[in-house]
Formats: C-alpha cells, sequence, structure tokens
C-alpha cells in the first residue's frame, strides 16, 4: 500500500531541496554526451478496473482506476506538498445512434507518490517504496477507490491543463453528499431499454507540469470501452472490456468503431490542442445529417464558438447541442450554447465571450460537446471555425470538414441557371437523352416528358 506521508525514506520538505540539487545529467536518462532528450512523459498505461458508489436521485457516481507510465527519458516529478505533482481527470462518453457524447465528469485526483512499477516496460526506479518521483520506463497505479477519494479530489477549474500549474493548496466547496467530486452519470444515461445498441467508453488523463514544460503533453489521455452489467443499489454495474487504447483521448473511439468518422487535431498556438469529429449520414428523403463532436484536450484558452458555412439555399433543420456540465461547486455556467442560422452564411453556436461572463460555459479541457443538424443537401469538402474563449492570438482556429453543397435555386428547366428557358438549355436537355442528368419530371430518364417540361417553360 501506499504511504502518502514518506518517499523512500526521504521527508516532504528534503524530498523538493534534494530534487533541486539534481542536474539533468545525474538524472538517469540526462542529457549526457549531448544527445536530444524527451524529457519526462506521463501517460495513461492502462485503466483496469471502475469503482461504484452510493447513488442520489438517479444519478451515480464512479470512479475509474490508472495506472500511469512514465515513457520518456527523464523521471517525473511526483511531490505531495506543493503543484509539483499530476492531477488526474476520469470521464465517460456514450457512442449511440451515430452520436459520441460526454455523459459523465470528475473533479481531479491529486497524486500523492509513485510507485516503480513495470507495466509499460523495464523501469528504472527513481528510489525506493512509494517516491517523490516516477522513474524512468516505470508505471504507477492508482485503484478506483483512492482515485475516488473525495477528500483528495480538487476542481479543474483551478488548473491550466496547457502548462500543469494550479494553486497549492488548492481549495473547494464542502463535500455534500456521495456524488460531490466524482465521475456522476444519470441512471437513465446507462439504460439498457433507453440505449439499445450503445457503446459506452471510459478515460483517463494526467496533466502535470515537468510533462507539460517537455512538451509531451498531447499523449496524456488514453480510453477503455465499458460494459453496462446489472442494476443494484441504486445504479448500474460496471465493468472494462478489451485493452487500454493507450495514448488516444475517448473522442478516438468514435472513428475507430465507426471508420466513416474523421478526426483533426487544432493545436493552438502556445496552448493546447482540441480534437473536431465528424460523420455525415445520408438519412433518406433527401435530407442529410450532420454530426460534429468537439474534445477540449487540454486548451486552457478553451472554446467560445463552433461555425460551418451554410450555403444559399440550404434548409437547415433539427439543430442541436449537448455539453457536459461541470459540478460539486465548480463555478463555471451550465447554459446551452445559442444556435444562430443565416441563410447564405453559417450555422454558429455559441457561448457567452469571456469578456462578458468568465465563468461562461466555455468548452473547457478535458470535455467533450456535441454539435449537429440536418439538411436538403449532400457534404462537400469546406472549412469550420472554433472561436476560442480566453483572449489571445489567434482568436479562432480553422479546420477543413464536410459542410452541405450549395442548392441550385434556378428555375427547374433553366438547366444552365441562366435566368432563361431557351436554345441553351435544349441542347442541355438533348445532350443528356436517355441519361437521368436533364431528368426534370423525376423519372429517372431524360426523355419526351421533359422536353415537353423545358418547351411549356420556353422564355
Amino acid at each position: 500500500m501506499k504511504n502518502k506521508y514518506v518517499f523512500g525514506g526521504v521527508g516532504l520538505a528534503s524530498a523538493a531541496v534534494l530534487l533541486g540539487q539534481m542536474s539533468a545529467s545525474a538524472l538517469p536518462g540526462g542529457n549526457e554526451g549531448g544527445v536530444a532528450m524527451i524529457g519526462p512523459d506521463v501517460i495513461v498505461g492502462s485503466l483496469p478496473a471502475i469503482g461504484k458508489f452510493a447513488s442520489v436521485g438517479g444519478f451515480t457516481p464512479y470512479s475509474i482506476a490508472t495506472t500511469s507510465c512514465n515513457i520518456g527519458d527523464q523521471n517525473l516529478n511526483w511531490f505531495q506538498n506543493n503543484n509539483l505533482h499530476p492531477v488526474i481527470a476520469q470521464n465517460m462518453y456514450r457512442l449511440k445512434n451515430g452520436r459520441f457524447e460526454q455523459i459523465g465528469m470528475s473533479w481531479l485526483k491529486h497524486g500523492f507518490c509513485a510507485l516503480q512499477q513495470t507495466l509499460c516496460g523495464p523501469c528504472i526506479p527513481a528510489g525506493g517504496g512509494c517516491y517523490f518521483l516516477l522513474g524512468i520506463g516505470c508505471s504507477d497505479p492508482y485503484d478506483a477507490q483512492l482515485n475516488g477519494q473525495q477528500s483528495n479530489l480538487g476542481p479543474r477549474s483551478q488548473v491550466n491543463a496547457s502548462t500543469g500549474v494550479f494553486p497549492y493548496p488548492w481549495s473547494a466547496p464542502a463535500v455534500q453528499n456521495s456524488l460531490s467530486r466524482r465521475l456522476v452519470v444519470n441512471n437513465d444515461d446507462f439504460n439498457p431499454a433507453l440505449n439499445v445498441g450503445a457503446l459506452y467508453f471510459g478515460e483517463g488523463m494526467y496533466v502535470t507540469q515537468d510533462d507539460a514544460a517537455a512538451g509531451n503533453a498531447m499523449n496524456n489521455a488514453s480510453y477503455r470501452r465499458i460494459l453496462v452489467g446489472s442494476f443494484s443499489g441504486g445504479g448500474y454495474n460496471l465493468s472494462f472490456t478489451g485493452a487500454t487504447a493507450q495514448q488516444k483521448p475517448a473522442i478516438a473511439a468514435w472513428r475507430d468503431f465507426d471508420p466513416s468518422v474523421t478526426n483533426v487535431n487544432l493545436d493552438v498556438p502556445s496552448d493546447g490542442r482540441f480534437v473536431v469529429a465528424y460523420k455525415v449520414t445520408d438519412i433518406g428523403n433527401g435530407m442529410w445529417r450532420y454530426e460534429y463532436a468537439v474534445q477540449n484536450l487540454n486548451s486552457h484558452r478553451s472554446g467560445q464558438s463552433f461555425s460551418l458555412p451554410i450555403a444559399a439555399g440550404v434548409e437547415v433543420t433539427n439543430a442541436g447541442f449537448k455539453g457536459i456540465n461541470h459540478h460539486s461547486g465548480e463555478p463555471y455556467s451550465t447554459s446551452d450554447w445559442d444556435i444562430a442560422i443565416t441563410d447564405g452564411g453559417a450555422i454558429t453556436w455559441s457561448t457567452q465571450t469571456f469578456a462578458e461572463n468568465q465563468n461562461a460555459n466555455a468548452l473547457r479541457w478535458s470535455t467533450l460537446f456535441n454539435f449537429w443538424f440536418d439538411a436538403n443537401s449532400a457534404p462537400e469538402a469546406g472549412v469550420g471555425e472554433l472561436g476560442l474563449f480566453r483572449p489571445g492570438a489567434p482568436t479562432e482556429m480553422t479546420f477543413a470538414a464536410m459542410v452541405p453543397t450549395a442548392v441550385s435555386t434556378c428555375a427547374p428547366a433553366d438547366l444552365n441557371c441562366d435566368g432563361m428557358v431557351d436554345g441553351a438549355d435544349l441542347g442541355i436537355l438533348l445532350g443528356a437523352w436517355g441519361t437521368p442528368d436533364a431528368d426534370l419530371n423525376g423519372d429517372g430518364q431524360t426523355d419526351g416528358a421533359d422536353l415537353g417540361i423545358l418547351l411549356g417553360a420556353w422564355g
């Protein structure tokens, strides 16, 4: 069992002094001989188990066990009594009817010391026992009970995930009940009768300063598939299945389980990463469903708006938004994003700006939002825009995406769209004779019936 107070025989106060005395070359994997260093690099090597706690009012709190690995070439800081240790986010997601959405989020488990184990391969221990550094190649387990221990769960709102910096000691509202600070999910989101064919996923993510400073923060999340079991004690029993998908944020599961999905990474300069994923489906009767999900992996600047071009003539219906609510006293708003549609312009989802409300419901780190609509137009390549919340440059990021194709507003028999039905249109029709290319009556071929429609509209 982990010792929370003494690290390998070194007291907390002297541990910090000792680390300060170690040069890079004195640490295993240091930069001796001018060899380029990777630096410390923490990943989630395994998500081995799920913990469950007492349900309240139709909601059940869970926790996810995480085993970290240092795959870098320098030791990783793991000090308990300052901010030089990892914090661990836990999330759950559902893939249902072509939509990948977040259904639960936890506060942050604060690391308190690291064992020196071998999940990810050979380990060069940084010290004995439960130590204040995680050695090169070494792994450290936190079981589900530890990751659900409410007294050691701190708020996400106090952490800059891009730099790994947070205040220590952190502050938070008092625990109210068994839901407080834990990974909370509505029981209906797991109910098999309400979620036929749905797939579920759990995710763990580590954030820490020295990993971020070394430029290694983009691989800190991993996911694993979840199976929903029996209902007991007021909530559903969950278990993991299959292997942990190391160094992949949960949004990658959408494409992993549906190859028609496209993923795009958006790396904000001097900040963090968003991942945009999308899927377009022909739903029949000349209509298409456009589904987009955006996960903020570790951007401190966060997302304020999401916009896609809508060409003139495109009819947009059933537009929607879904976010995941912060809870347990986090200061953020839980208001849905507004939706604005301009014909021949764009569809835009947005929350308040930073100037309007610093605690607006921005798309913050380790969080995923959904955006969708139906349109009477097939997809084509286009460019979307993600507006950033906190001030800085750039103010937005653009990305390639599939968007609705412009719909012709020409009269049906005006085949060349010049505003007149005349000999030019007749030439197009005759050139398409016997094919569906100039089919005006919808019978699948260009023939005498279509010629009659064109002549009737002449001039």
